[in-house]
């Protein structure tokens, strides 16, 4: 067969593809026979062409000579040139800063060995969304659904737990996950999970430990700069294990057999992956197709729900002492203090005045005064740390203890008192319970009054101080 003739038909850039068949059903070689001069152009150093790892067009050469293994471009040229399959993709690959828009047409094979299929691409800098919606109407109904489910949600968490279970239901899988990974902090974070037919399953804070992190990093190297990483047989498991042998030791060990796994990207930062495992492999194609889009909103919807979310932990953080600020605790008040609040729960009051703030700041300059109430912001912390801190004031804290009871404040008022005893910073301290919440304005009216009686016993056992 004329292949030279074939790609040259082509005006857009194209080459054939050969695929080794073997007997037991895999696959051997994949090699770029020929291309047309569209396509040789665009290996051989055009400018305006993503940069490959050689700049020479080689003939009958396997493709990792021009980019990295790929096991989602083996499997469309298997599926293209040994199982007949003409095939469509719009994809946005890791490693280049490019979108392809590719197609693969399955060809003719004199040999029983070898088959064939052309592959085309298109090459843009930036998304097109039309083609990016060019896609089966099955397709578009999922990811349409997702989208409706994302836009119209007041609880972003509980959507995330739907849409993740929708995702493991399109993908007929045992589980399914959204997770997202701090680099700063090394800690990845649950947003979703679901499952079905999992005999034996760790819980969350089983498998989402410390270690579960040093794992989590290790997979972008693993999907070596495409847009996915999906394991379906043995053959792709032997890939993974050579390629990261923890990984797939890990795999095993849950008794995964097949896997896909899309990192999700906003503004080209990695924020996290979804995955899910033990899927339908007959219908790998559509679910690389629908995932792909899927995750290209779920990006956008996690990457706007984070940025709100550090906006709006700003606007309710003092951000000298790192404790909730004023603004928080009017909020809460209110909140607590509602008539119409059906849950009665208990709430204990702490106003917490730190001494001599004023003296340091005259005498040792505000960098002085700033440490001190970094240091008073620690030790309310490290008594109350799993209790509301607020900044009420330039000298002044408030900490409220809900539903806990009597018995277990005061201890905490004591151990509070016993701190700051012999501790450099001090504070004037006064203390109200309430059994129901709702009276928690009258709570902090006798606190604030104790607070200043409180405050005067300080001064007049240390005269020598000066007074705020």
């Amino acid at each position: 067969m004329d292949f030279q003739s074939i790609v040259d038909s082509f005006s857009a850039m194209t080459c054939v593809i050969s695929v080794e068949k073997k007997k037991n059903g895999s696959y051997g070689a994949i090699r770029i026979v020929t291309g047309n001069k569209a396509y040789i152009q665009s290996v051989e150093g055009s400018p305006d062409m993503p940069q490959l790892a050689t700049n020479k067009f080689i003939p009958n050469s396997e493709y990792q000579i021009y980019f990295p293994k790929d096991l989602n471009f083996e499997d469309f040229c298997y599926r293209s040139a040994v199982l007949k399959q003409p095939l469509h993709s719009y994809v946005h690959p890791e490693r280049f800063d490019f979108w392809f828009n590719l197609f693969f047409m399955p060809l003719e094979s004199d040999d029983e060995n070898i088959a064939y299929c052309t592959y085309t691409q298109e090459i843009t800098k930036e998304a097109n969304t039309e083609k990016m919606s060019n896609t089966s109407y099955e397709t578009a109904s999922e990811v349409l659904k997702t989208c409706i489910k994302l836009r119209g949600t007041s609880d972003f968490q509980k959507t995330m737990g739907d849409v993740v279970n929708d995702i493991r239901e399109l993908c007929h899988a045992q589980f399914c996950c959204l997770m997202l990974i701090d680099f700063i902090t090394c800690k990845c974070t649950l947003l979703g999970e679901s499952m079905k037919g999992m005999t034996e399953h760790r819980t969350t804070d089983e498998w989402l430990s410390a270690n579960f992190y040093d794992l989590a990093i290790t997979w972008h190297d693993t999907i070596g700069g495409s847009n996915c990483l999906i394991i379906k047989n043995k053959n792709d498991m032997n890939f993974l294990k050579q390629k990261n042998k923890k990984w797939y030791d890990s795999l095993q060990k849950n008794s995964v057999e097949s896997i896909v796994l899309f990192p999700l990207r906003a503004n080209d930062e990695l924020m996290g992956y979804m995955w899910v495992t033990n899927f339908d492999t007959e219908h790998t194609v559509k679910i690389k197709e629908t995932l792909e889009l899927t995750t290209f909103f779920l990006s956008s919807e996690i990457a706007s729900h984070l940025l709100f979310e550090k906006f709006r932990i700003l606007s309710s953080i003092d951000m000298l002492t790192g404790v909730l600020n004023r603004n928080e605790m009017n909020n809460r008040v209110d909140s607590l203090s509602n008539p119409k609040q059906e849950k009665k729960t208990s709430v204990g009051v702490v106003f917490a005045d730190l001494n001599n703030l004023k003296t340091t700041n005259d005498l040792l300059g505000h960098e002085a005064g700033d440490r001190l109430l970094k240091n008073a912001a620690d030790i309310l912390r490290h008594i109350f740390p799993d209790d509301e801190i607020y900044r009420a004031g330039g000298d002044e804290f408030m900490v409220m203890v809900i539903g806990k009871t009597q018995s277990h404040f005061e201890k905490k008022i004591e151990r509070l008192r016993a701190e700051i005893e012999n501790n450099e910073t001090s504070f004037a301290i006064g203390s109200s319970f309430e059994r129901d919440g709702r009276n928690v304005r009258a709570a902090m009216k006798t606190a604030d009054a104790l607070m200043y009686e409180d405050k005067k016993l300080y001064y007049k056992k240390h005269p020598e101080k000066k007074h705020r």
